[in-house]
């Protein structure tokens, strides 16, 4: 479903996920949170479906084929009920089903938000210049699942991706930050 990113805002819930190699998918960090949104709706830009759809990929055709190597050769060493690498693999398994379960419903139920070409207000897919106590800092408006603030991705659904949604270059907001103090930023820039 294709949307247009100034009308979408939600509040989510979160929980994290963990058991892949997600240094092979430095967006995600090493547990993965996954914003679930009131009726199931997950908003994503076409790069952050892009990225999900290449980690389900992988997971599917590579490291499927993996951890059933290692329940493999875990069965080969005899007694399953003491052999604590099949545990392991096993709990890997497990895990790793999880998320494939999860970025399938992820996928399935998306909304993905086209990201204004142009326009004077903030909104997801912005990528907005701030200044704050006299620096600047520049943040991509994101949808939660795809969010990574590492790489200046923040969610819609955080107190600063919130407060700038629908602000226009020149206007100062205030948002609670990290630390639970309020932040007061100047919109300086805002570009695709």
């Amino acid at each position: 479903m294709l949307m247009d990113a100034r009308h979408v805002l939600h509040v989510p819930r979160f929980f994290y996920v963990k058991g892949v190699e997600y240094d092979k998918f430095p967006w995600i960090g090493t547990a993965t949170r996954i914003g679930i949104m009131a009726g199931g709706d997950f908003i994503l830009t076409e790069e952050g479906k892009q990225k999900l759809e290449e980690e389900l990929n992988y997971l599917i055709t590579q490291k499927r084929l993996e951890i059933g190597e290692r329940i493999k050769e875990a069965r080969a060493f005899g007694d399953i009920s003491e052999n604590s690498e099949y545990d392991d693999a096993k709990n890997e398994q497990g895990q790793m089903e999880a998320r494939i379960a999860e970025l399938q419903r992820i996928l399935g139920d998306a909304t993905v938000v086209a990201a204004p070409k142009r326009s004077t207000k903030v909104g997801i897919g912005s990528v907005v210049t701030v200044s704050m106590s006299g620096q600047e800092r520049v943040f991509s408006i994101v949808g939660a699942a795809e969010s990574d603030v590492r790489e200046g991705k923040i969610s819609n659904e955080s107190p600063v991706g919130a407060a700038l949604l629908g602000r226009k270059k020149g206007e100062t907001v205030t948002a609670l930050g990290p630390s639970g103090k309020e932040v007061e930023m100047t919109i300086v820039d805002i570009s695709r």
